[in-house]
Order: C-alpha cells, then sequence, then structure tokens
C-alpha cells in the first residue's frame, strides 16, 4: 500500500505539472483556435532562463526575472508570428506555429550548445519530506496544490473580470467580439502572457526534479501537454488539469510496473483512444451542425 501512495504521489506532481503547461495549449486553442506548438518549446527556454539568472542573481529575483522574461517571449511569438496571420488560413498559422517551434529548438542549440545543462536547486524545493511512510521531495508535495490554486485562480480571473469576459467573448466569436469594442490584440496578447506564465511555472515545478535541460527537453513534454489537453477536451481548463493528472499518474504507474519503454507510448495511445470514443475530450463540448 506504501509503495502503491509512493507512485501515487509522484504521478500526481508529475501530472501537476503537465497540466499548468496544457493549460496553455487549451488557453490559446479556446481563444484562436489554434495549437500553438511552440509553447513546449517557451517551457524549454523558461529552463535555460532560469539556469542563467540564477547563475547572476539571488535566488527569489532569479524567478521573478524567469517568469517576465517567459512572458515577454511569449507575448513577442505571438506579435511576429500569429498577429501577421490573423486573417490568414487557419493552415498558414499551424505552419507559422510549427515553424517557431522550430526556431526556438535551433536558437537554443545554437546559444547554448546541444549539451545537457543542469538545472539550479532552487533552496527549500529539495528539501526531503517525510510524511508517515511517504518519502518525497517538497517540490513533490506542493506541485499539485500549486497547480490547483492557480487553476481555480484562472478560472476565478476568466468568469468575473473585465478581461475574463474579454478572453470569453473572443472565444466564442472574436469579430463580433471586436464589433462590440472589446481590443482583441490586447486579449489575444494576455491569454498568450497567461499561458507562458503558467508554463515558466510548470517549468520550475519539472525540471527542479529533473535537473536537465536541452534544447529538445520540451519537445516530449510540449506534445504530452497537447494530448493532456484534448483528454481533458481542449478549450476546458479543469479538462487540461484532469487530462494532466491522468497522463503524469498513468505514466508513472507504468515506470512502477517496469514498463518505462511504453510510458511515452502510453500518451499517444491514449490519444488514439479518446479521438475514437470521443473526440471532444473528457469536458469537451459537443459541436452541432447547423444546416
Amino acid at each position: 500500500m506504501d509503495t502503491i501512495l509512493q507512485h501515487g504521489l509522484t504521478g500526481i506532481s508529475l501530472g501537476g505539472a503537465y497540466a499548468l503547461i496544457a493549460i496553455g495549449y487549451t488557453l490559446v486553442y479556446g481563444i484562436l483556435r489554434l495549437i500553438n506548438f511552440a509553447h513546449g518549446d517557451i517551457f524549454m527556454m523558461a529552463g535555460y532562463f532560469m539556469i542563467f539568472a540564477f547563475a547572476n542573481f539571488p535566488w527569489y529575483i532569479a524567478i521573478i526575472l524567469v517568469l517576465i522574461a517567459t512572458v515577454i517571449l511569449g507575448v513577442a511569438i505571438e506579435k511576429a508570428a500569429y498577429s501577421p496571420l490573423r486573417n490568414a488560413p487557419r493552415m498558414s498559422v499551424m505552419i507559422s506555429a510549427i515553424g517557431v517551434s522550430y526556431l526556438l529548438q535551433n536558437l537554443a542549440t545554437y546559444l547554448f550548445t546541444a549539451l545537457p545543462m543542469s538545472y539550479p536547486e532552487i533552496p527549500g524545493l529539495k528539501k526531503i519530506l517525510i510524511i508517515g511512510n511517504l518519502t518525497a521531495s517538497l517540490v513533490t508535495f506542493i506541485t499539485p496544490i500549486v497547480t490547483i490554486v492557480l487553476s481555480a485562480g484562472l478560472i476565478i480571473l476568466i468568469n468575473n473580470t473585465k478581461i475574463g469576459m474579454s478572453m470569453r467573448a473572443v472565444s466564442r466569436d472574436y469579430e463580433a467580439a471586436q464589433l462590440m469594442g472589446i481590443k482583441l490584440n490586447t486579449t489575444i496578447s494576455f491569454t498568450f502572457a497567461v499561458g507562458s506564465l503558467l508554463a515558466a511555472i510548470g517549468s520550475i515545478l519539472y525540471f527542479t526534479d529533473r535537473m536537465m535541460v536541452f534544447p529538445f527537453s520540451g519537445s516530449l513534454p510540449g506534445l504530452k501537454c497537447f494530448v493532456a489537453a484534448v483528454l481533458g477536451g481542449i478549450g476546458s481548463i479543469p479538462g487540461a488539469v484532469i487530462g494532466g493528472f491522468i497522463l503524469g499518474i498513468g505514466e508513472t504507474i507504468l515506470i512502477a510496473c517496469g514498463q518505462s519503454t511504453f510510458s511515452d507510448a502510453f500518451t499517444f495511445v491514449l490519444l488514439i483512444i479518446i479521438l475514437l470514443f470521443r473526440p471532444t475530450g473528457i469536458f469537451g463540448e459537443k459541436v452541432i451542425d447547423k444546416v
């Protein structure tokens, strides 16, 4: 029983990090109907930002700088690569997103080399805690709590603030929202800023446990988080959170059973199954085609 709880805790922690990144995918898709394939690489760049910020500033200032730099990067990508294609066919925007993803990967390889770099140890987060028969680092315990608190805060923001109302209006019909006086570019930029901020927080929680950053370290987690968003119902914040936890727990169970070879394949098998039997995801709404 203790072993099951131990692995369950690890899975929930991993799922929490996945959930924070998945929310970025679901937010952008909800507003623009765009899969931001560069989102996983923004998460990777946040890891590099922390390495260099930590080397030059106290840890508490480094964290703030990383959050700010990641938000700036996300908004800059939206302005440079997506905003000029606002009225272009959806396929053009998707190709642009894939191009930005490869650009960030190659830029990281050029600037930082392809060799893995050690992620800094933030004071306290790697402290080992013992609760009953459970033993884990502090970051393992706090990751699901941070995820749930941030997700709840984001839901409150979307449902109870003016900018949240704008986001909901744009997600329904951005042309009509624009005609009603909503500042479309501001709303979209804010959405990318929030998604990038969550990716930066997710990167801190994820890399603190895994300790290594390299130019392609965002590719597979990014794909898994996209699957988490689809699993939960892309466009749904609670769905992204639930999807992240399902993937994290499922992956950890496979590793605990000695099937680590199949832990990555599990994600994509799950994607195929959900697309076959419930394409809209767990919390997705059925789309009714009107004739």
